[in-house]
C-alpha cells in the first residue's frame, strides 16, 4: 500500500491550465503506479475551502450583491448616487493599485494621464510579473471609466465597474462581516469546489480515494497546533495567533527548509505564505517564523480556540488533514513546484515537530513530488496575474481535447515546466494524429480477421515480435526512471512508425498482438475516458468511429465507392454494372431516416443518383472518378468524416476528421496556393518581358546603337565604328553589335508586318 497526499486547490475560481498541468501529471503517475506497477495506493487530497483568497473574495462578492440590492432602479438606470460611487471607487483603486498618476487624475482625465506616466508599460508584451499586474489594473480602470463617462443601462455598469466596486467596498464594509457566518464564504467555495471536480472529469483525472476540507478538520487542526505548542516549537501570542518558532526547531536537532534550503531567508517568499491578510505588523518573535493559527481580524471568519476566536494558518492544514487520515509518516506528498517553499517546507517542519519525540526524529514524507508548471511568455499562469485560460474555455474550444492536453504533458517530463509553442503543439497533433491511424488500421484489420485460423507467423513476423519484446523492455526502463513519460512516448512513436514500414508483411494476429498493447499502455497514460484495462480485447481509443446517425449511410456510400472506382480503374468501364451498384443502394437505404440521420442520407442520395446519371450517359472513367474525389473530399469531409483510400484494391477506411487530417489538408492547401501564387508571378515576369521585347521591336535599327552614350560614330546601317572614348570598334565587339542589329531588324520587320494587318 502506497500512502499519497496531494495539495489539492484553493476553490475561489474556475480552474486554468496551470491546473491542468498540474493534475494532470499527477494522474498521469498515480495511474502508472496503480496500473503499470501494480501497487494498491491510497490517495488522499484536500480542497482549501477557506484561505485569505477565499476570504477576500466571497466577502467581496457578499458586499458587491448586498451594494446592488440597495442601488435597484426599476427603469434599470444609473442614479447619481451611485455614479457618485463609482467615482469614489476609481479614486480608492488607482490610488491602491496605480499610484503613479497625479492625485487629480478624473475619469476624464484617466486616459492622458496613463498615456504619460506608464507609457510603455501600457503597451506590447507584458514581461514580468509587476508589468502584468500593472496592465490588469489599467485595463480594469479603462474599462469602469468607460461607463462613469457614459453609464448606459445598469446591468452594463455594473459588469465594467465591479472590479474596482469589490476592493472600494471592502474597504469601507469589511470589517463589519460577521465573522460566524461561515455560509458567506462556503457558498463560494463549495461552488468552485464542483465546477473544479467537474473539470477534473473532463480530464479524465481519477477521483480522490478520499477528500479532505479544512473547515471540516478544525478541530483536528486546534489538536495538531495544541501538540506543536506542547513539544516546545509553537508559541501564542497576546493577540491569540500562533507561530511554528524555526529557532527551537533547529536547536532541537531539526533540519528547516529542507527542499529549498537557498531560500530559507526569503523574505518575500515568506510573507507571500503567510497570506495576504496578514499584513503589517505581528507580534512573532522572528520574522521568519510562520503562522499555525491566526487571530481572525474583524470581517474574518473565526472558529473558537484555546487562543480566542481564529483560523487556521495555511500550511498547517495539509499537515493535519494528512496527518489524522494516514498517519504520522506518509510515502509520498505532491503538488505544484511553486509549493516547495515555504508551503511543504513548512508543512515538513510543523508535522516533524509534531510527531517527532526527544532522540526519535520522525520522517514525515519519504518522497516529494512537485509538477513543473504551465507558463505563459515565462511567467507561470495565475489567476492573480490574470494571464490564464479557463480549463473549461479551453475544451470548449477547437484548439485542445482533454487528450491532447494530456499528450502535451506526456510529452515533457512532468517536474520539468512546459512552454506551450508552435513546434509543441505541431508534436501533439502528429503524435496524436500517428496513434489514430495505427488504431483504426488495426481495428479494420481486427474486424476483418477470421479468429477460427491461425497462420503460421513468417520472418517479418518475428523479426517484429522482437522489437515490440524490446519496447517492452524499454518502456519498463523509462518507467522505473522516475516515471519518464516523453521516453515512452517517443517508444510507442518509434515503435508505430516501424509498423507502417512493414505493415503489409505482417499477419493478422502479430497486429492485434501490438495494437492491444499499445491500447494497454495509452489506457494506463490516461489518454483513454472509456479506457478499460480489466478488458485486454480492447483495441484503441474513443473517438475512432464515425458517429452513430451516419453509420447506415455513410459506410454504403464508401462501400458504393470503392465498388465504382473498381470499375472506373478497370480500363472499360461496365456502365450496366455502375448503374446496377447504385440501384442496388435503394434497397438498403428504404427505412425511415431519423432527424441526425438526415444529413448524411442526403448524400447518400446525390452521390447514387449522380452515378447513375453518369452511368446513364457513358462517361468516361475520369469523371466517374472525380465525383468519387467529390464525395470523399467535400460532401463527407463537411460532415466531418473522411475516407481514406488505400493501396492494393483494400476498401477506404471510413474514419472521423481528426486534427491531423485538418492540418495536412490546409498546409496541402497552403503549398498549392503558394505554388499558384509562384505560377502566376512567372506568368507576370514573362508578360512583362514580352512586353519589354514588344516595344524594343518598334526601334528602327538604324537607330537603335545612336540613341545610346556609348558610342561617337556609327556607319551608314547605324553600327558603330567608334566608341565613347574615341576607340576604333574591335572585331570582336563589331561581330555581336551586327548580331544584335540583325536580330532587331528581324524583329522590327515582323513588328511592321502586325502594322501593316
Amino acid at each position: 500500500m502506497v500512502t499519497w497526499y496531494a495539495c489539492g486547490p484553493t476553490v475561489y475560481e474556475d480552474a486554468h491550465l496551470g491546473h491542468a498541468k498540474n493534475y494532470v501529471s499527477t494522474d498521469i503517475i498515480r495511474r502508472i503506479m496503480k496500473d503499470y506497477f501494480g501497487f494498491s495506493t491510497k490517495f488522499v487530497m484536500n480542497t482549501t475551502d477557506i484561505d485569505d483568497k477565499i476570504i477576500l473574495s466571497a466577502r467581496r462578492q457578499y458586499l458587491l450583491e448586498r451594494f446592488k440590492q440597495e442601488h435597484t432602479a426599476e427603469d434599470d438606470s444609473v442614479s447619481e448616487a451611485l455614479l457618485a460611487e463609482a467615482k469614489a471607487a476609481f479614486q480608492h483603486y488607482i490610488g491602491k493599485n496605480l499610484p503613479a498618476l497625479p492625485s487629480d487624475t478624473s475619469p476624464e482625465t484617466f486616459a492622458d494621464a496613463v498615456n504619460k506616466t506608464y507609457k510603455d508599460k501600457d503597451q506590447g508584451e507584458a514581461l514580468t510579473v509587476d508589468d502584468l499586474l500593472l496592465r490588469a489594473h489599467i485595463v480594469a480602470t479603462r474599462s469602469a471609466v468607460e461607463v462613469i463617462k457614459s453609464p448606459g443601462s445598469l446591468p452594463q455598469f455594473y459588469a465594467k465597474i465591479d472590479d474596482l466596486l469589490r476592493p472600494y467596498l471592502d474597504s469601507l464594509h469589511g470589517a463589519d462581516v460577521d465573522s460566524s457566518d461561515h455560509k458567506i464564504y462556503l457558498e463560494l467555495s463549495q461552488k468552485f469546489e464542483q465546477r473544479f471536480f467537474e473539470d477534473m472529469d473532463a480530464l479524465n483525472i481519477l477521483p480522490p480515494d478520499q477528500l479532505t476540507r479544512v473547515t471540516d478538520y478544525v478541530p483536528q487542526i486546534i489538536r495538531f497546533v495544541e501538540k506543536i505548542v506542547a513539544n516546545g516549537f509553537a508559541y501564542a501570542t497576546p493577540d491569540g495567533s500562533v507561530y511554528f518558532d524555526i529557532d527551537s526547531f533547529e536547536k532541537a536537532g531539526h533540519s528547516y527548509s529542507r527542499l529549498e534550503p537557498w531560500n530559507k531567508n526569503d523574505r518575500s517568499l515568506q510573507a507571500d505564505g503567510e497570506g495576504l491578510l496578514s499584513k503589517g505588523k505581528s507580534m512573532k518573535r522572528s520574522e521568519n517564523h510562520f503562522a499555525l493559527w491566526r487571530a481572525s481580524k474583524p470581517g474574518e471568519p473565526a472558529w473558537q480556540s484555546p487562543w480566542g476566536l481564529g483560523r487556521p494558518g495555511w500550511h498547517i492544514e495539509c499537515s493535519a488533514m494528512a496527518s489524522d487520515v494516514i498517519g504520522k509518516t506518509i510515502d509520498i506528498h505532491s503538488g505544484g513546484v511553486d509549493l516547495r517553499f515555504p508551503h511543504h517546507d513548512n508543512e515538513l517542519a510543523q508535522s516533524e515537530a509534531c510527531w517527532s519525540t526527544p532522540g526519535c526524529h520522525v520522517q514525515w514524507t519519504n518522497y516529494f513530488i512537485h509538477m513543473g508548471q504551465l507558463r505563459i511568455r515565462g511567467l507561470k499562469m495565475s489567476k492573480s496575474l490574470k494571464n490564464y485560460t479557463t480549463i473549461r474555455s479551453v475544451l470548449a474550444g477547437k484548439e485542445w481535447t482533454a487528450r491532447s492536453l494530456r499528450i502535451c504533458f506526456l510529452l515533457m517530463p512532468w517536474q520539468d515546466g512546459i512552454e506551450v509553442t508552435d513546434e509543441l503543439m505541431k508534436a501533439v497533433v502528429g503524435w496524436e494524429g500517428k496513434l489514430n491511424n495505427f488504431f483504426l488500421k488495426s481495428l479494420d484489420t481486427w474486424k476483418h480477421s477470421s479468429p477460427e485460423t491461425t497462420t503460421e507467423l513468417g520472418v517479418a513476423d518475428q523479426q517484429f515480435l522482437c522489437a515490440l519484446d524490446k519496447a517492452k523492455a524499454d518502456v519498463d526502463i523509462a518507467l522505473c526512471d522516475s516515471f519518464n513519460t516523453s521516453a515512452v512516448m517517443r517508444i510507442l512513436s518509434d515503435l508505430v512508425i516501424e509498423f507502417n514500414s512493414v505493415a503489409g508483411t505482417l499477419s493478422d494476429e502479430t497486429v492485434i498482438l501490438l495494437a492491444r498493447w499499445v491500447t494497454r499502455m495509452v489506457t494506463i497514460l490516461g489518454l483513454d475516458h472509456e479506457g478499460d484495462l480489466s478488458n485486454p480485447d480492447r483495441i484503441g481509443w474513443s473517438g475512432l468511429e464515425i458517429p452513430a446517425p451516419a453509420k447506415p449511410y455513410v459506410y454504403l456510400a464508401s462501400e458504393l465507392r470503392d465498388e465504382v472506382r473498381t470499375l472506373a480503374c478497370s480500363g472499360s468501364v461496365d456502365h450496366t454494372a455502375v448503374a446496377k451498384l447504385a440501384d442496388e443502394i435503394t434497397s438498403a437505404t428504404s427505412t425511415p431516416v431519423v432527424e441526425d440521420s438526415k444529413p448524411y442520407d442526403q448524400v447518400l442520395q446525390n452521390f447514387r443518383t449522380d452515378i447513375k446519371t453518369l452511368a446513364a450517359q457513358q462517361a468516361p472513367a475520369k469523371d466517374l472518378l472525380a465525383l468519387c474525389d467529390q464525395l470523399r473530399d467535400i460532401h463527407l469531409w463537411n460532415l466531418g468524416i473522411y475516407l481514406e483510400d488505400r493501396k492494393n484494391s483494400q476498401h477506404a477506411l471510413v474514419r472521423p476528421l481528426d486534427k491531423s487530417l485538418v492540418e495536412a489538408r490546409a498546409e496541402q492547401g497552403s503549398a498549392e496556393a503558394a505554388k499558384a501564387a509562384a505560377k502566376l508571378e512567372q506568368q507576370g515576369k514573362e508578360a512583362e518581358k514580352e512586353k519589354a521585347q514588344r516595344e524594343r521591336a518598334k526601334i528602327y535599327p538604324l537607330l537603335m546603337f545612336k540613341n545610346s552614350d556609348e558610342y561617337l560614330e556609327w556607319d551608314e546601317s547605324g553600327i558603330p565604328t567608334l566608341d565613347a572614348a574615341g576607340n576604333a570598334v574591335s572585331k570582336n565587339r563589331r561581330k555581336k553589335l551586327v548580331k544584335e542589329w540583325e536580330t532587331q531588324r528581324k524583329r522590327h520587320d515582323e513588328w511592321l508586318a502586325t502594322q501593316q494587318v
